[in-house]
């Protein structure tokens, strides 16, 4: 049969953001696959390296609108390393709330869109349903259902009002049964058994290879998690488990954050159990000249953020790497052999944030589309620059000229041609 490309993207009705898939198949069957990101880059690096340690986690929530806490408290973890800063008891236990309640309401929103692409509607209006509890208890504890505002270096910007307790602790509660109703539909139901099982496997070779974290690594049985794996905020202190799958299907991905909901329930009640009164912030004044790296289990996976500072009060660099970055690629091992029908469930069964994977490579055609480095674009510049100064120089100069023989036509009485 003859090959043929069917390009998925860079706008589609499955995506909710900018990505470009070519696949190459035969007949139903896909042969190779391409992935083109790159469509949403915002510099968000660069522009952290203008601001202040204060500002940038307002900047670096903006990442992704579904983790838009997990940015900034990696990012605060990384300059608190730098400072060698002790965080108050009662902020880690917040940080851990919002963390978790964040990881709720992203896994079913996932749930929901699951359902949706493979036709199963009830599911994307149930999950939607009560994600919306979720939401409130953030608006009403941070001002916002997303991007929250709440990390800062030190500790958190807002304590949890004593009145919010109650209601946090009954939305969590209230979430069992439900997640309850969501095993038996969807784990229980011949239909997604017959659209997910054996479909997008990704071995736990393939998963090492691509180095793949999150849900994704899990559902192949790698028993990765920041959470556990390098503790911060107040996980060390909570009793909670890793969830892994085996199949590394798209049904393990579903089954795998189905289960990773108890668990967040599960902590954040424990949180509610714990937490004492107290300060919420150290109230950090400097920032010495150092690195640091920032870790935190985002809903999708491992989020790293990497500091530098030289002792001023803006970041000299700033790097992040978010889990699409590395989970993206692993559809190259998923999608081959998979047919056409399957393929958009299997890319979204990563859950991809194309926002996240935000990178920028400039390539000289004219050099066999090489990869043209920092120093190659200053080069470049430097060059374009001298240019445009000669230019400048010249047309300043002619119109110095001309208006030297504008001046001597008029003494004379002449007019100029």
């Amino acid at each position: 049969m003859k090959r043929t490309i069917i390009p998925i993207g860079p706008y589609h009705p499955l995506q909710e953001e900018a990505g470009f898939f070519q696949l190459q198949v035969e007949g139903e069957k896909v042969l190779d696959i391409d992935v083109d990101l790159g469509y949403n880059h915002r510099g968000i690096e660069k522009i952290c390296e203008a601001r202040t340690f204060d500002q940038i986690p307002f900047v670096v929530e903006r990442i992704c609108g579904i983790c838009s806490t997990s940015h900034p408290l990696a990012y605060v973890q990384a300059v608190e390393e730098i400072a060698r800063v002790q965080v108050p008891e009662r902020a880690l236990y917040i940080r851990t709330i919002i963390a978790e309640l964040e990881r709720l309401h992203s896994h079913l929103l996932w749930l929901g869109l699951a359902g949706h692409f493979i036709g199963y509607n009830t599911v994307f209006m149930w999950a939607w349903r009560y994600r919306e509890p979720v939401l409130d208890i953030m608006e009403e504890m941070t001002g916002n259902r997303q991007n929250y505002a709440m990390m800062k270096i030190g500790g958190v910007r807002r304590d949890i009002l004593e009145q919010d307790l109650p209601k946090i602790r009954k939305m969590a509660e209230d979430l069992r049964p439900v997640l309850d109703m969501f095993v038996g539909a969807v784990m229980d139901d011949p239909v997604i058994h017959a659209r997910t099982k054996g479909v997008g496997v990704l071995t736990p070779e393939d998963a090492r290879r691509y180095g793949a974290v999150g849900p994704t690594a899990r559902a192949s049985g790698l028993a990765i998690d920041v959470r556990k794996d390098d503790p911060y905020a107040a996980y060390d202190r909570l009793d909670w488990k890793v969830i892994t799958g085996e199949s590394g299907d798209v049904f393990a991905k579903a089954a795998v954050r189905l289960l990773e909901i108890a668990e967040s329930i599960k902590i954040v009640l424990q949180c509610l159990d714990q937490m004492k009164p107290g300060e919420i912030d150290t109230k950090v004044k400097e920032i010495p000249p150092g690195e640091g790296i920032g870790r935190v289990e985002a809903p999708r996976g491992e989020t790293f953020h990497y500091v530098r500072s030289d002792g001023s009060n803006r970041p000299v660099r700033h790097k992040v790497r978010a889990p699409s970055y590395v989970n993206v690629p692993t559809f190259k091992a998923t999608c081959i052999g998979q047919t056409v029908s399957d393929a958009t469930i299997i890319l979204a069964a990563v859950d991809p944030c194309y926002s996240c994977t935000e990178r920028m490579a400039v390539v000289d055609a004219g050099a066999g589309k090489r990869p043209v480095e920092q120093y190659d674009l200053v080069a470049v510049s430097q060059r374009e620059g001298q240019k445009m100064l000669r230019s400048l120089a010249g047309k300043v100069a002619q119109t110095t000229l001309e208006k030297k023989l504008a001046e001597g036509y008029r003494r004379i009485g002449w007019k100029a041609c």
